[in-house]
């Protein structure tokens, strides 16, 4: 996720995306606009608070509240992300960042853990911080009750059932939340990590759609519904991302790749209207531009159709070609190829040797092709493809 950085804390960036913008002054509102629910309905009655309610509601003093437990319950969110990230830096995992957003916050790890034992302990580290936060915020709720500071003894009140809240909420087996981790860390004691990946996507895809029908069914609570969204579009790309890593273990470029021999390349100086034809004639969409035997770029058909018609027979794809290009090595794993097309959107990769020269182009297509190759081969055997067992060979 991309935003506004903020600083960061142990090493790590952390990040505010626009939507955070959008959440904090709304949520703001809503807090300061149940201030008085939440004395007399809440914290007097069930911890003896003995707030005084009149004190708490009269001009602009609620909003002022909400604005300060708004930005209280979000620092608490952040310091759960960290429980999350300082555990698995332990454990000599990197955290690329750590991103406040319209549901919270996200931290991103370059790599996740596929040790359970490693994924259990930081899968609970968050919740175990916000019931710490929780805890603290009581001993100050308990220490200031009764000391005629109303607003404080609300604040700290707020964040303590918040916390608690926050810690529970984020048990739940809604994978890729913090539950649904712990019980693909739990299934995956006796199962492949992959196999535990789909069973327990599979239940969070369930409790998201639970989600979205209790969003529905009280009073259509549009933060639920995209936290529903959230949740299913999570476990179902994170389901998908694992299998295709069990596949694609120890399978290289060089295994899928288009060969030199089989290669279409373009020069610079063909107009866009041959390449159009030849686009149409071969059924490419995209091909290396070489020029004296050296890769100097790549073109596309949205390249090629970003021209008006009338001016392709004028234009050259050099005109058109991209020029700040990925390339990958016959060397390099299929799935970071695929997370290297996945993460700059990007169809196609230039394959080059040692010495920089073009030996063949890999696409989305091919690794598709030996997916669906490797799991109609049986080669997965039930998702137990060993470090070093290839399909093809290798």
């Amino acid at each position: 996720m991309r935003g506004i950085r903020l600083g960061s804390v142990f090493g790590i960036p952390i990040k505010l995306d626009a939507t955070f913008l959008l959440i904090l002054p709304l949520l703001a509102y809503l807090i300061g606009s149940d201030v008085g629910t939440l004395v007399t309905d809440v914290l007097n009655p069930t911890f003896g608070a003995g707030i005084e309610a009149g004190a708490l509601t009269g001009g602009l003093t609620p909003f002022a509240l909400g604005a300060v437990a708004a930005v209280g319950l979000f620092t608490c969110v952040l310091l759960h992300e960290l429980g999350h990230s300082v555990v698995a830096m332990y454990h000599g995992y990197e955290i690329d960042s750590i991103t406040l957003w319209l549901l919270g916050g996200v931290a991103q790890f370059t790599e996740m853990p596929e040790d359970w034992k490693v994924e259990l302990q930081v899968a609970v580290a968050g919740p175990v911080v916000s019931v710490a936060l929780g805890g603290l915020a009581y001993v100050g709720f308990s220490l200031i009750v009764g000391s005629g500071q109303p607003i404080l003894a609300f604040v700290l009140g707020y964040l303590m059932l918040a916390n608690v809240v926050l810690a529970a909420f984020n048990m739940l087996p809604g994978f890729p939340m913090d539950g649904g981790r712990v019980l693909r860390a739990l299934l995956a004691r006796t199962r492949t990590h992959a196999r535990a990946t789909q069973i327990a996507a599979e239940v969070g895809k369930g409790f998201a759609v639970l989600l979205a029908l209790f969003a529905l069914f009280t009073g259509i609570n549009l933060y639920l519904l995209a936290l529903a969204f959230f949740i299913y579009m999570g476990a179902a790309g994170e389901a998908q991302q694992t299998v295709l890593k069990a596949a694609f273990r120890g399978v290289a470029v060089d295994d899928v790749m288009t060969g030199k021999g089989a290669l279409h390349t373009v020069s610079p100086d063909d107009t866009v209207a041959t390449l159009m034809s030849r686009m149409f004639r071969e059924r490419h969409t995209g091909y290396p531009v070489v020029e004296n035997g050296e890769l100097v770029g790549m073109v596309t058909l949205s390249d090629a159709q970003s021209v008006d018609e009338v001016e392709r027979d004028a234009m050259r794809v050099e005109d058109v070609m991209a020029t700040d290009i990925y390339t990958v090595t016959p060397e390099t794993e299929a799935m970071d190829a695929f997370e290297l097309m996945q993460g700059n959107g990007v169809g196609r990769l230039p394959v080059v040797d040692a010495n920089g020269d073009l030996c063949g182009i890999v696409s989305r297509t091919d690794l598709m092709t030996a997916f669906d190759i490797i799991q109609k081969s049986g080669s997965m055997a039930n998702d137990t493809l060993g470090p070093d067992v290839s399909p093809f060979g290798r």
